[in-house]
């Protein structure tokens, strides 16, 4: 079965950002979350019982805003043209004493309940099990591949996970469709498509135990989506097989249920729920985090935590600064300092900011591209915000130790203004791609709704301009010394 702050939202949001930034804030609290859609400028997502999540950004969730839909336990969703299907098991998992399941469909054009569109259709069921069946029709999950063709996988523990081909014209089965074993012991499956291969995801360990829960995620690939899904040390998951995608981190424990979002080429995230925050409370929560992609297997990445960088151009590996005079450091007696061997050694100082911030230009200063020195004005400051996109918080990016801020120009260029004030265009949405390296884009550029990031232009200069996953000038690595 699928397992996935309420305090004031500014002690939340404390919480939050102190720490590692791997949940989503405002009351993000939901057991079994489906798959996460976007419908007229907003995300949903629905849970057992079906419960909702809102947001209007992707970072700041609630309850409000959605309706519970009569749905059993573990939703998934996907949309198909212009319709949204929702597949869902109305009972099993042991759920009223047996193993005895449903799985039902029903499409509906909206997910906005204000909308005079939204309406459930009649519901379809496609797939059973029965008290003393190797199989519990619970948990399901949708793919529709690149050929156009429509799964629902489900299962639990209790006996195989299994596969079936529904019509993606009425949601119902497809004609002549066989039910097909593709795993054991794992539970909450869905199945995605990524270079080639079909990949079946499934969460392994236990589950509804709070902090004790030892819920992980877990896959296997194969060319076909029927299977056999083989791990990458040559297991078959109808054997038990898995390579691991994301377990405990600190202070979350139980990951399960997972989502895919496409936000752009190179650009993925994935949703999931902890089975326990220890930042609140143990409850279930919401979290969406980046997918990263290593040698053909999906990984979970990493939001980028609060905390001093360096930013790194993956062109060249030179290092994002103010550019400020060059100030040269007193001490060390380099390769001809002389002295001989004899003198004891001393720690050089590093350059401080308070060494140099005085011969910086008190407005506006520009930015560029150089060798990375560790100098102060090398040196950025994250600090994540109360809002942000889909799975990411907007950051503030600050000359460690002073409030001088990253901004976008008219024009679409950089400079750092001496003082942030947290407007749109001071705002940063830092998102790791599937290769590991991180697009770095403002919340808004003055005088446009183009969406740019940031880039390198030749090796010494910085600039933004459109997001290529293919182009090495959009990205950046972040780095901690």
């Amino acid at each position: 079965m699928k397992k996935i702050f309420q305090m004031g939202l500014v002690a939340l949001v404390s919480v939050s950002m102190s720490e590692t930034v791997m949940a989503q804030i405002g009351a993000p609290f939901i057991h079994d979350p489906a798959t996460i859609m976007e419908c007229d400028g907003k995300y949903y997502t629905w849970g057992t019982g079906g419960s909702p999540l809102v947001s209007s950004d992707g970072w700041v969730w609630s309850g409000e805003g959605g309706a519970r839909i009569q749905v059993g336990a573990a939703p998934d969703m996907i949309k198909i043209g212009d319709r949204y299907l929702c597949a869902h098991s109305s009972t099993g998992g042991g759920l009223g004493g047996g193993h005895a399941g449903t799985i039902r469909t029903m499409w509906n054009k909206t997910l906005d309940p204000q909308s005079p569109d939204y309406k459930w259709t009649e519901q379809i069921q496609v797939a059973e099990s029965l008290v003393d069946e190797d199989c519990d029709a619970i948990d399901a999950g949708l793919i529709m591949t690149s050929d156009g063709r429509l799964f629902v996988t489900y299962g639990t523990y209790f006996g195989f996970i299994r596969i079936v081909e529904l019509n993606p014209e009425t949601g119902d089965r497809a004609e002549g469709a066989v039910d097909v074993n593709i795993a054991v012991d794992c539970e909450a499956t869905t199945m995605i498509e990524h270079d080639g291969w079909f990949y079946l995801l499934g969460t392994h360990g236990t589950c509804c135990d709070g902090v004790n829960s030892t819920y992980n995620i877990v896959c296997g690939r194969s060319k076909s989506p029927t299977g056999p899904f083989i791990d990458n040390v040559g297991r078959d998951m109808v054997e038990g097989g898995g390579k691991m995608v994301l377990g405990c981190r600190d202070g979350y424990t139980g990951a399960g249920h997972f989502g895919r979002y496409i936000i752009a080429p190179g650009v993925e995230k994935m949703s999931f729920h902890w089975e326990a925050d220890y930042y609140q409370s143990g409850r279930s929560t919401l979290a969406i985090l980046p997918i990263v992609w290593r040698n053909g297997w999906p990984e979970a990445g990493y939001n980028i935590k609060n905390g001093v960088y360096e930013i790194e151009s993956e062109r060249r590996g030179y290092a994002l600064e103010i550019a400020t005079e060059y100030v040269r450091l007193g001490g060390g007696r380099g390769m001809f300092g002389g002295g001989g061997n004899n003198q004891p050694n001393t720690v050089v100082a590093f350059q401080k900011l308070e060494d140099v911030i005085g011969n910086w230009p008190t407005g506006n200063i520009d930015v560029r591209v150089i060798d990375y020195q560790f100098r102060p004005n090398q040196k950025w400051e994250f600090v994540a915000m109360d809002e942000g996109t889909l799975g990411s918080p907007y950051y503030k990016i600050v000359i460690a130790g002073t409030n001088r801020a990253l901004a976008a120009t008219a024009g679409k260029e950089l400079t750092t203004v001496p003082e942030f004030t947290g407007a749109p265009e001071q705002l940063w949405s830092v998102d790791q791609l599937t290769d590991g390296t991180y697009r770095i884009c403002p919340k808004a550029v003055p005088g446009t709704d183009e969406k740019v990031c940031l880039i390198s232009v030749g090796d010494s200069n910085a600039s933004l301009g459109t997001f290529d996953f293919e182009d090495v000038n959009c990205k950046w690595n972040l780095r901690q010394y």
